[in-house]
């Protein structure tokens, strides 16, 4: 199934996360839950896939592969691996892990699949496959976990995911097109309570919306892009020094200030080359570039291409 996270109809400019997820372009979804009896550990391989799980009941034990120690999982807590590498779920970190496809009897897809009869842990699960040169944007700003514990504001979240569990367990009419969208705003709602949680020392673009002054120059780039913004313009924005600003931004951000800016052009770019036919002149003179020439030249120091070799890659792709 595909979908954007958020209808990119009317959105743009509302706020820059909301820009984000509006041009998350999805080329796939699929969701399900599990109901593990017993003792178990399980693995799962990567897959470049950007997954979604809550803790129904029960308990059980997160493990990377890279070596970190391994976060506890509780019930009513959820939590999301946004850049599709390998992990292990079990209910006890020293199990060795197997491959859960040995146990299943069916694809996990649209229903709860009980393994070794049920009864000790049940978890929901999303997994949502995009366009890498889009998602790129999204996961390079996130930590390998996100974990929406103790202290968070839930509510909503389990309001949703009452609602799926239910259309898993007893599917209906329109239950596949209603579990997807219930899926991708808790995928949402993660996101929006992990930026609620960032500390002083995260980076990236995602974490300057939760410092007053650095989100207003992010959503002014992102409400006109197409304007001639100057770093001086934009710490006017902040109510800032230039020099302060441009050192805060690089130091929250990651990245310079007119760096992020052409980055998130570009993607508009990318967005309007997939979904429209205006011709490359016309897109590049909306981002506010004089001249053909030197759109195309910045969209493929960004995206490593020109304008119509990625058309015609993502109409081939398509």
């Amino acid at each position: 199934m595909k979908s954007n996270l958020i209808s990119r109809s009317s959105i743009l400019g509302i706020d820059p996360l909301s820009d984000v997820l509006s041009l998350v372009k999805s080329n796939g979804f699929m969701s399900g839950g599990l109901d593990i009896g017993g003792e178990w550990s399980y693995n799962f391989d990567a897959d470049g896939a950007f997954r979604c799980f809550a803790m129904v009941s029960g308990c059980c034990w997160l493990t990377l592969a890279d070596g970190s120690e391994p976060i506890e999982i509780n019930k009513g807590e959820f939590f999301a691996l946004p850049h599709g590498r390998r992990f292990s779920l079990a209910s006890d970190p020293a199990i060795t892990p197997i491959d859960m496809y040995r146990e299943m009897d069916g694809p996990l897809n649209g229903r709860v699949l009980s393994l070794r009869g049920g009864g000790s842990a049940c978890l929901f699960g999303a997994l949502f496959t995009f366009r890498p040169d889009f998602a790129k944007y999204l996961t390079d700003a996130l930590p390998a976990v996100l974990h929406i514990g103790d202290g968070a504001d839930r509510d909503a979240l389990h309001l949703y995911l009452d609602r799926v569990m239910a259309l898993l367990r007893r599917p209906q009419p329109g239950s596949v097109l209603v579990t997807a969208h219930l899926a991708e705003t808790m995928l949402i709602e993660v996101l929006r309570l992990h930026l609620t949680k960032a500390t002083g020392g995260d980076v990236g673009w995602l974490f300057a919306l939760s410092d007053d002054q650095l989100s207003r120059a992010v959503t002014a780039m992102h409400e006109q892009p197409g304007r001639r913004w100057t770093v001086q313009q934009l710490a006017e924005r902040a109510n800032m020094s230039r020099s302060a600003f441009a050192l805060r931004f690089k130091e929250k951000v990651g990245v310079a200030v007119m760096e992020y800016l052409i980055r998130w052009r570009m993607l508009l770019a990318a967005d309007r080359l997939l979904v429209s036919s205006d011709p490359v002149g016309a897109i590049g003179g909306w981002l506010g570039y004089e001249s053909e020439s030197a759109f195309v030249f910045a969209f493929r120091r960004e995206m490593g291409c020109t304008p119509r070799q990625y058309s015609h890659r993502s109409a081939f792709a398509a």
